[in-house]
C-alpha cells in the first residue's frame, strides 16, 4: 500500500501597520491553508487585523492567532526577559483581540502560534512554554498550538491534552539539536527556493533534515511555514503548494481537538 502523506501550509500575515504596507497578503492566501494574523504587539493594528481575518474567511483559510512580544520597532524577533505571567497575560490578551474580529466576521478561531523571540524563548524555556500553552488551553482547550517541531512549546500544549501542530520552516536551517539557526548567524536563511523546496519535501516525506553543520536531525512536520514578506513569496508559495501535490501530499490544515 502505498503511503500517504498530508501537511499543512502556514503563513505569517496581517503584518502591515498603520501607513506602513507590509507582505503580500491577499496574493498568497490562494496557497495556504492556514494564516498566522499579528496581533497588535510586534506587528499589525486594529483594521489590519480585521481586514485580514476577512480575507482569510473569504479563501477559507484556517486562522490563527500570532501573539509576539511588545516590540513594534524590533518586529518582535528581539529576547526580553519576561516572566511566565507575562508571557502567559500577553498571549491570552493576544488570543482575544484577534478572536473578537474572527467572531464578529462570523468565523472561529483555529489555532494560536506565536512569533518570533517569544517563539524561540518558549521552544527551549519550559516555563514559557508552559504559560502560553495555559493561556491557549484557558481561552480555548479546543485550539490547535503551532510550535516548533520537537520543542518544549509542543510539550506544554500535549501535557494540558491541547492539540499541537509541529512546525517546521522552509527558509530557515537547523542545528544538530532542531532549533533554527539564530537570525544573527550566516546562513539562517536558505536563499535558493529549490533548495527550500527540496528540504520541505524531505521532512514531510522522510521525517528528517540536515543540520547546518551536517548531522541528520529527525523531525515531525504537521505544518510548514512559509514567509509571505519576501521579494518573491507570492510565487515561492505557489510552487511549494504545487510541488508538494506533485509529490502526492494532500494539503489540509491540522484538525482542532474534537
Amino acid at each position: 500500500m502505498t503511503e500517504s502523506f498530508s501537511v499543512d501550509l502556514n503563513c505569517d500575515l496581517g503584518e502591515s501597520y498603520g501607513a506602513y504596507q507590509l507582505g503580500h497578503d491577499e496574493a498568497i492566501l490562494p496557497f495556504v491553508t492556514s494564516a498566522n494574523i499579528a496581533c497588535g504587539f510586534h506587528a499589525g493594528d486594529p483594521t489590519v487585523m480585521k481586514k485580514t481575518v476577512r480575507l482569510a474567511l473569504q479563501h477559507q483559510v484556517a486562522i490563527g492567532a500570532h501573539p509576539g512580544l511588545p516590540d513594534l520597532v524590533g518586529f518582535g524577533r528581539r529576547e526580553m526577559a519576561v516572566s511566565p505571567e507575562e508571557a502567559y497575560d500577553m498571549t491570552l490578551y493576544q488570543i482575544g483581540a484577534l478572536a473578537g474580529f474572527v467572531k464578529a466576521e462570523g468565523g472561529r478561531l483555529h489555532h494560536v502560534k506565536p512569533h518570533g523571540a517569544l517563539y524561540n524563548m518558549a521552544a527551549v524555556t519550559p516555563a514559557l512554554a508552559d504559560a502560553i500553552a495555559e493561556a491557549v488551553y484557558r481561552f480555548n482547550p479546543e485550539l490547535v498550538l503551532y510550535g516548533l517541531a520537537g520543542s518544549a512549546l509542543i510539550r506544554a500544549g500535549q501535557k494540558l491534552g491541547l492539540r499541537t501542530a509541529n512546525e517546521v520552516f522552509a527558509d530557515r536551517t537547523y542545528q544538530p539539536d532542531g532549533t533554527l539557526t539564530s537570525r544573527r548567524l550566516p546562513n539562517a536563511l536558505l536563499s535558493d527556493p529549490q533548495e527550500a523546496i527540496r528540504q520541505v519535501v524531505r521532512m514531510v516525506k522522510e521525517g528528517n533534515v540536515r543540520s547546518q553543520s551536517g548531522p541528520e536531525v529527525t523531525i515531525q512536520a504537521d505544518t510548514v511555514c512559509i514567509h509571505g514578506d519576501g521579494a518573491h513569496a507570492v510565487a515561492f508559495a505557489q510552487q511549494i503548494s504545487q510541488v508538494l501535490k506533485n509529490e502526492g501530499v494532500l494539503m489540509q490544515t491540522v484538525r482542532p481537538t474534537p
